[in-house]
């Protein structure tokens, strides 16, 4: 079953690759909870496809990042790039594309978290194995509050502005 606005994110856990060492996190890919990630927070989470692909890295990503302000303006803690790529790769897509301390590059290397939450998206046939469909939503303490969710091969519903144009 597809996840919905007014529904709490299931419980699971994602990766990250964190640049630098801090209490509780190591160099490297860090394991969290999803539930204690979003706890008290405002979150928009926009997942993609796949790392370093032409959407996604010219116009997903870039959107996001042009907008940071804008979002943190209206209230938003935290944004996250979402994606079925293991934590290294999603990584080296952050220092590619310059995120920092902007946008968090998550991780679902398996798909399990994806599956949880509905949103897989079969590109077998192009050889990219089980992805995550393109989206955006906006989650308020774990509820989600806004969801975007695109059709196969479309880049309309989820970017940057109209998660702005949603929000007010």
């Amino acid at each position: 079953m597809t996840i919905k606005i007014a529904d709490r994110l299931p419980s699971g856990q994602i990766q990250e690759y964190v640049e630098v060492e801090t209490a509780g996190c190591s160099i490297g890919p860090n394991r969290f909870d999803v539930d204690q990630l979003v706890k008290g927070k405002t979150i928009v989470v926009f997942g993609v496809p796949g790392a370093f692909t032409p959407t996604c890295s010219s116009q997903h990503v870039p959107g996001f990042l042009r907008h940071h302000a804008e979002f943190k303006r209206k209230g938003v803690d935290e944004i996250w790039c979402f994606s079925v790529n293991d934590a290294f790769v999603m990584g080296a897509w952050g220092r590619d594309q310059k995120t920092g301390d902007k946008i968090r590059m998550m991780a679902d290397g398996s798909g399990e978290y994806t599956a949880r939450l509905g949103l897989e998206f079969d590109l077998r046939a192009a050889g990219l194995g089980t992805r995550c469909q393109r989206f955006s939503m906006l989650v308020s303490d774990g509820v989600v509050k806004k969801l975007n969710i695109e059709a196969p091969g479309k880049f309309e519903v989820s970017s940057a502005e109209e998660m702005l144009r949603q929000l007010g």
